[in-house]
């Protein structure tokens, strides 16, 4: 990453947050570094563009991400892409917020397509 970066917030409803984190960090990870800690429902994940850091509380899991402006869409879209994939049963949304208050991008699921930009 460089030194200049960008942090984006999601927070996504769900009633089994703990499930979907420890999904998401163990998928990333096949290609990143990623640690989840089942106690206390936290996990990271260490990209060659980006950060992310997973936090659990009852009623959404919390995803705050951290890449260089240039990479933050497609990272986003990386991130929520896979997540909506795994909650596609509960209809998860993830909507994005930048550090500055602007939306970031939004993916859910679509039917057939799983996103929307």
């Amino acid at each position: 990453m460089t030194d200049r970066t960008t942090t984006t917030c999601a927070d996504v409803i769900t009633d089994r947050p703990g499930r979907y984190g420890k999904q998401l960090v163990s998928h990333l990870s096949r290609r990143s570094v990623g640690s989840w800690d089942d106690d206390s429902a936290l996990g990271t994940v260490e990209f060659s563009k980006a950060h992310a850091a997973l936090s659990c509380f009852d009623d959404h899991l919390h995803i705050e991400l951290t890449a260089a402006p240039e990479d933050l869409d497609q990272m986003e879209d990386v991130v929520g892409r896979h997540l909506v994939r795994f909650g596609t049963r509960d209809e998860l949304t993830v909507v994005w917020v930048r550090d500055d208050g602007t939306r970031g991008t939004q993916q859910r699921h679509l039917g057939e397509s799983s996103q929307d930009r």
